[in-house]
């Protein structure tokens, strides 16, 4: 039989990953320096946005997805290798 104190502090665990999890998806706040848009330069998991295949800030599955970006100084996305300011077909 399940001892009643497993399952409860099993729910409470369930309860708080689930609300910890909950508090971090969205999309990335706005950098305070002067930014701009950089797509497909992310690695897996860093992206700051929402794109058609994903949701959430952090949830790109592959290294330079070409619709995933992060906030990049304004000016420096021409300079990254694979950079667009515009997302990639």
């Amino acid at each position: 039989m399940i001892n009643t104190k497993t399952l409860i502090g099993s729910a409470l665990a369930a309860a708080t990953s689930l609300a910890a999890t909950a508090a971090y998806s969205g999309p990335a706040a706005q950098p305070s320096f002067s930014f701009e848009k950089c797509y497909g330069v992310v690695k897996a998991g860093q992206n700051d946005c929402q794109t058609a295949t994903h949701s959430c800030a952090g949830t790109a599955t592959a290294d330079n997805q070409p619709d995933s970006w992060l906030y990049v100084p304004a000016g420096s996305c021409a300079k990254i290798a694979g950079g667009s300011d515009k997302p990639k077909a």
